[in-house]
């Protein structure tokens, strides 16, 4: 789940099977090779690149994976030819859902990602009707531990960071989407261990939640699951009280 709002903490205890890890290397492979079709194969010279090998390194895939699939977004090797689509929905509450996928046929998303919506008592919106509600911005955290509050949101603000957010015993960094990666090596530059480093969209208004909690969960698990869906966005919020209790489920 993506969003980094107030609930973004929550766990999800999906078991770790090697579907699972399967279905996180084919959603990196694709950005990879969107990343490279876009602005290249040297990721020295190609942000967006560097950051999904990056990611990719971190889920431990292997190296010819991420090469083939560099060579793939070039055009060295043939490979299926991919768009990225965003739709837009409404979930349970009026809740606003944006869906980012790549797929090499977009009849077969647009009827899984309608399906599941449907199923769970949403439904698909016009483009721009829920997407103005989120800002674009580049995220990543730091550890929080042995670092002074106040001196690191300086540090981090001197660098270039739009806002700094103390949580979970991390900080997490908000960016422009312009000045991510700049602002992402200043700070490994300074010697700070980067983690979760990603393009996201944070929602401008939220919409609680309680009393749909499950329901929602349950959708935006099954938009999570589809093969061609990379990231999920809702604006959403739910209280500590449920977020507490869906933790413990």
């Amino acid at each position: 789940m993506s969003g980094h709002n107030k609930w973004s903490t929550i766990k999800h205890k999906k078991a770790a099977t090697d579907a699972k890890r399967g279905k996180i290397y084919t959603r990196l492979v694709k950005e990879i090779i969107l990343a490279a079709k876009s602005g290249g194969g040297d990721p020295e010279m190609n942000p967006r690149l560097r950051t999904a090998i990056n990611t990719a390194k971190k889920e431990n895939m292997p190296r010819e994976n991420i090469e083939r699939a560099v060579k793939r977004g070039t055009g060295e090797i043939e490979g299926a030819a991919y768009e990225e689509i965003t739709y837009e929905g409404y979930g349970h509450s009026g809740v606003g859902i944006v869906i980012e996928v790549m797929t090499d046929n977009k009849n077969r998303t647009v009827a899984d990602v309608r399906h599941a919506l449907s199923k769970y008592g949403g439904n698909l919106a016009e483009a721009g009707a829920v997407s103005w509600n989120f800002d674009q911005k580049g995220f990543f955290t730091i550890p929080a531990a042995g670092l002074e509050e106040d001196d690191f949101m300086m540090t981090a603000l001197e660098a270039g960071a739009q806002d700094v957010e103390l949580h979970d015993e991390n900080f997490c960094i908000y960016t422009s989407p312009t000045e991510f990666h700049t602002v992402l090596s200043a700070m490994e530059t300074l010697g700070f261990p980067v983690e979760n480093p990603e393009l996201t969209r944070v929602p401008k208004n939220f919409i609680n939640a309680d009393d749909v909690a499950e329901k929602l969960m349950k959708l935006i698990d099954m938009l999570e699951d589809l093969d061609d869906v990379q990231k999920v966005y809702t604006n959403l919020e739910f209280s500590d009280e449920v977020i507490a209790k869906l933790n413990q489920e």
